[in-house]
């Protein structure tokens, strides 16, 4: 093993570097003193529902792809090959299905926190239970997500590590607090075009390098990295096609459906049809990103082959080795390590100014107003920035006890995407389901979020157990939508197939969100039923999509009835909720279209495959 290798920036590179941080802090600090000069909670939080499909869009992208993902994704091609590329076939459901379910009833709402929705739909309590999870979830990942990329930073060009977390940590509570989600969405368009120039520029020289695109390929082929559709059905296979498309449209629904981080993009939108147009354009830009993240790991192959610089032991593990790829290749050209390690940092900013705006947004609607007397909208807007500059700080500490994790960072991050997938269930058992009731939407939720962590933590612990040889191959698992990520350690053994508990540790990652989505679903209807089922009468009109009154449009008026299945969407709504002032108008665009019907089958689909999982696991 030889010693690690530690490469230097030029001054060119720094200074790119730090015209990132000064652009970013220029574009709040423009927001804070331009415009309403985030004077109203409105406006602070929801841009004054003002923004526009592009803006928007590109916004949702730099959520979604991480620094988390610009490491791990080369990573994962450059050890398994392009298997991971499938992925792509579940963005086209994942984003379609919010764009005509999530989004029409969140938006006719006129929530300001997706979690509202749930005391629309259940109670206060099932709210603050939903709010409560979700900001457990986001807590714990934003220490993990600015400490990562600084500490393959640190290791691999010896740049001082708490420089690097601090200066990040700071300019983006910085421009959080002072321009609201105005300054966050604008950051994130700046910081898209950054990364996007980043990995373009390492995946030009390096392709050049090895001798073109075709002797890329070429090297990758011999290598076995071209992977084949592999139509395995078995769930406890780590990547097949069934595992990325199907149970990987489960983790963009619980980042692009239910996250409040994305759900309120959406709302700052100046219509719902922006907000639909904005989720589309979406989908090309993420398979532009997937397949940069594709050719990297295959360009990496092809300059170091089986010889990895892990192997080598120039670097500790497989997050730094794609940096250590962008200092080896770009060695000679001052000023583009800096412009990929400024992508990398842009991955991190927008993830984290995300983290901080909705958790600002959820604590503030949902902990917050309900539980005081009403204060002024001066009051509330000083009030919804310090909560911006309190999780800022929350951020810093967790950076800090992320640094005294170590291996445990592994386990850290596959909390946030054990928890993504109960919150699905959650919203789908609320929307989906109509007889389903507070209690059982409690019960499940819990339920939900036991089951995750069984299978999570317990699935971590047993490949900690079996370190031993024959071989562990250390690998990041790409992150699939900012707010559903997943890092864990992969066994390649010759074992038997697992059977009984042991099966169930073993299931794929990738169904995770499926598995524990449909957990709460299941346990939810059964204690509703035992408890006494809700009744349509009794349901805040616009809280139910009708999946069942879609799907059985064939059975007579009355017996939909009885089945409590023919709510439907369109209905006029002049008041919902006295506390909540919620207002609802009807749209004519959501009738029993072709396209919605074929939408609901598939999710009942998934629904029910989840659900034989779920059953399977038991047994």
């Amino acid at each position: 093993m030889g010693d690690i290798v530690l490469m230097h920036f030029s001054t060119v590179d720094y200074v790119i570097f730090v015209l990132l941080l000064v652009a970013s802090a220029g574009i709040g600090l423009y927001y804070a003193f331009s415009g309403g000069r985030q004077r109203t909670t409105q406006e602070f939080l929801l841009a004054d529902r003002s923004m526009s499909c592009l803006p928007v869009s590109l916004s949702l992208l730099a959520t979604f792809q991480s620094a988390v993902a610009i490491l791990g994704a080369p990573s994962e091609i450059y050890t398994h090959g392009t298997q991971y590329w499938f992925l792509g076939c579940s963005y086209f459901l994942g984003l379609l299905i919010p764009a005509h379910i999530f989004i029409p009833v969140f938006y006719r709402l006129h929530l300001s926190s997706t979690y509202q929705y749930l005391e629309l739909r259940f109670s206060k309590s099932v709210r603050i239970c939903g709010t409560v999870t979700f900001i457990f979830q986001m807590v714990i990942y934003m220490g993990v997500v600015l400490y990562a990329p600084a500490l393959a930073l640190n290791a691999v060009t010896g740049f001082d590590l708490w420089g690097a977390v601090l200066a990040m940590g700071l300019v983006c509570t910085l421009y959080t607090a002072l321009g609201g989600l105005k300054a966050v969405i604008w950051t994130d368009v700046f910081q898209t075009i950054v990364m996007f120039a980043g990995q373009l520029a390492v995946i030009i020289v390096g392709t050049h390098q090895a001798g073109g695109i075709a002797e890329v390929w070429k090297k990758a082929q011999n290598g076995s990295r071209i992977s084949g559709l592999d139509l395995n059905p078995d769930p406890l296979e780590r990547h097949t096609f069934w595992t990325l498309g199907v149970g990987g449209v489960f983790l963009m629904l619980a980042l692009y459906g239910v996250n409040q981080a994305q759900v309120q993009r959406y709302l700052s939108s100046r219509t719902e049809k922006v907000a639909i147009m904005s989720c589309y354009a979406v989908f090309p830009c993420q398979q532009i990103v997937l397949t940069m993240g594709c050719l990297m790991g295959l360009v990496m192959y092809a300059r170091y082959g089986e010889e990895s610089p892990l192997d080598k032991g120039y670097v500790k593990s497989n997050d730094q080795m794609v940096l250590y790829f962008v200092m080896d290749v770009l060695q000679d050209l001052p000023g583009l390590p800096g412009l990929f390690v400024a992508c990398l940092f842009s991955g991190a900013l927008s993830t984290i100014s995300s983290a901080f705006n909705s958790l600002a947004t959820v604590t503030m609607e949902d902990l917050i107003k309900p539980h005081v007397a009403p204060m002024t909208e001066a009051r509330a807007t000083l009030l919804s920035k310090m909560l911006a500059l309190g999780y800022g700080l929350v951020c810093l500490a967790m950076a800090y006890i992320a640094s005294l994790m170590g291996s445990v960072l592994q386990a850290a991050l596959s909390i946030f995407g054990m928890v993504g997938g109960p919150l699905l269930g959650l919203f789908c058992l609320g929307m989906f389901f109509p007889w389903a009731n507070s209690t059982g939407a409690l019960v499940g939720l819990v339920s939900g979020l036991v089951m995750a962590f069984w299978i999570g933590i317990g699935s971590f612990l047993s490949r900690m157990s079996a370190s031993a040889p024959p071989v562990m191959n250390g690998t990041i698992i790409p992150d699939v939508g900012n707010m559903t990520t997943a890092l864990m350690t992969t066994l390649i053994t010759s074992k038997p197939r697992p059977s009984g508990v042991q099966a169930l540790y073993s299931l794929s990652y990738m169904w995770y969100s499926a598995h524990n989505s449909a957990t709460v679903v299941v346990v939810g209807l059964l204690v509703s039923f035992l408890t006494g089922p809700s009744k349509e009468k009794d349901l805040n009109p616009g809280t139910i999509y009708p999946v069942l009154g879609n799907l059985l449009f064939f059975l007579p008026q009355r017996y939909r009835e009885k089945l409590c299945c023919v709510t439907p969407l369109d209905d006029k709504v002049t008041h919902l909720n006295a506390q909540l002032s919620c207002t609802y108008e009807s749209k004519p665009s959501f009738k029993y279209s072709v396209l919605s019907s074929v939408m609901n089958g598939y999710v009942c689909l998934c629904l029910c495959y989840s659900l034989k999982l779920w059953i399977v696991s038991l047994t």
